[in-house]
């Protein structure tokens, strides 16, 4: 393995900032021909300690040579300064596209302990390295000992308790005024890699089919959009040649799967009530039987059908063959674009939700009689944009799931301009954080997204109300669009 150093960090610039965009330095890369000793002089003149061996006809990256490696290959093993370079070179590459995210690439250094990763172009060839200091910012900080301790953790109880540590250090945040857009993505980030390692630590009791496999995350964490208050949503895709060939798998796969679904409950993780979980025969499916799933769900539109189904058009791979996901995603957004009552049917869907605010933009309540004069934060605040975002997504070919990225990437695309969908991402961001703090304040509650504005801060109470406006200026565009109105 190359470069196995296991000093790592969780702080990303942002999660959802694009590699290509992320690194600064100009490529350093030497041919398979150049010396040892070149290669290292190439090092000291940049001042780096990792260079790329490309070929030199098609520019795909062959290897890796870090300092560490020089120094234990020539000065500890008595290697040759005049060899050439490949002689020592790291082959076996990982690589992302350029294209990847930052949470992307985060996720994978932690998860294979490497320091760098090589990024590509479209056609194989090499387009830069980014490293961990292009990624993080706040080494050795909190997060960073959480993620050595995560790592570390070799059982389910441990795991447990580094849990509630996520949850801690989450509401600190919020007590330093951190924005939400961080919070969220810190939040999904440590689950994340607390999640591959109950998988991770779960998957060494089990003997698994020897196939391509992935486990997917739908719903907020799909999204990486995780609060303090969520349950499990996630399932499972897998290869398969035949029917036959799938139904055999998925009967290997389900004890696996009802296990780190058991695991992740001891968490603080609870068991989906809707029981959207890859222990569910109906979640843990081949690729073929996943896209007739979701081609199911565009050819029929039926409303309480795409009601139950939205969640799992924001799923994202987490742990495994990626390349599953990737496929499913391209397949989906490839179709989803040539069914336009499906589309259409999204949006009436989404035509339930009334404005929490009356004509005289006074605030009005749903009624509640557990919960008197509060507002679902949930229902009537973040999920008018989540609900536009992912139909944008789907009818324009934005692969994002985040919320926020999905409205930038189809701005353009459906003539919003900056200055609106700026407006759109604060508000978003505002209900988010309202969310946040009341979950914080109100830990086990039986309401985490009820809200009663009387309590909030006049600033607050005002900025939800402007907020709300934005949510419903979107519905009205939504409908506008697919001609509603």
């Amino acid at each position: 393995m190359p470069d196995s150093s296991t000093d790592t960090a969780v702080a990303p610039l942002s999660s959802f900032t694009i590699l290509r965009h992320l690194v600064r330095a100009a490529p350093l890369t030497v041919p398979p021909s150049a010396s040892v000793r070149e290669t290292l002089l190439k090092l000291d003149a940049a001042h780096t300690d990792a260079i790329v061996v490309v070929d030199e006809a098609s520019h795909v990256p062959l290897g890796i040579v870090t300092l560490r490696d020089v120094l234990r290959r020539i000065a500890i093993e008595a290697g040759d300064l005049d060899a050439p370079i490949a002689v020592i070179m790291t082959g076996g590459l990982i690589t992302l596209p350029a294209s990847a995210t930052a949470h992307q690439a985060s996720v994978i250094m932690v998860r294979r302990s490497v320091r760098h990763l090589v990024l590509t172009e479209p056609d194989g060839s090499y387009f830069n390295l980014v490293s961990q200091a292009d990624l993080y910012a706040q080494t050795g900080s909190r997060a960073a000992e959480l993620v050595s301790s995560i790592l570390a953790a070799r059982d389910i109880p441990a795991l447990a308790g580094l849990s509630a540590e996520i949850r801690r250090f989450a509401t600190d945040l919020l007590a330093e005024r951190v924005g939400a857009e961080s919070i969220c993505q810190r939040i999904s980030a440590l689950n994340d890699l607390l999640t591959l390692q109950v998988i991770e630590v779960t998957a060494g009791n089990f003997e698994l089919p020897y196939v391509p496999w992935c486990w997917l995350v739908f719903g907020s964490e799909g999204r990486l959009e995780q609060t303090l208050s969520t349950d499990q949503d996630n399932g499972l895709v897998f290869a398969a040649t035949s029917e036959a060939e799938a139904a055999g798998q998925r009967a290997a796969f389900l004890p696996f799967a009802r296990a780190v679904n058991e695991a992740l409950d001891s968490c603080g993780f609870p068991l989906c009530k809707g029981d959207i979980m890859a222990s569910n025969p109906a979640w843990c499916l081949s690729l073929d039987e996943w896209q007739l799933a979701f081609g199911a769900w565009m050819a029929t539109s039926e409303p309480e059908a795409l009601l139950n189904s939205t969640i799992f058009f924001d799923f994202r791979a987490l742990y495994g063959q990626d390349s599953l996901a990737g496929e499913l995603r391209e397949w989906l957004l490839a179709r989803a674009p040539l069914y336009p009552i499906f589309l259409r049917a999204l949006v009436e869907n989404t035509m339930n939700w009334e404005s929490p605010l009356n004509w005289w933009q006074g605030f009005r309540y749903d009624g509640n009689k557990q919960f008197p004069h509060t507002i679902d934060l949930k229902m009537y605040g973040s999920r008018p944009f989540v609900d536009a975002a992912r139909i944008y997504a789907l009818a324009n070919g934005v692969p994002d799931t985040n919320t926020v990225e999905r409205l930038r990437g189809a701005a353009r695309s459906i003539g919003m301009q900056t200055h609106e969908a700026a407006a759109l991402v604060d508000a978003f961001y505002h209900i988010q954080r309202l969310r946040l703090e009341h979950q914080a304040a109100q830990y086990g509650g039986a309401a985490p997204n009820r809200v009663n504005p009387d309590h909030l801060h006049e600033l607050d109470r005002h900025i939800l109300k402007e907020s709300l406006k934005q949510a419903r200026n979107l519905q009205q565009r939504l409908a506008r669009d697919y001609a509603l109105t």
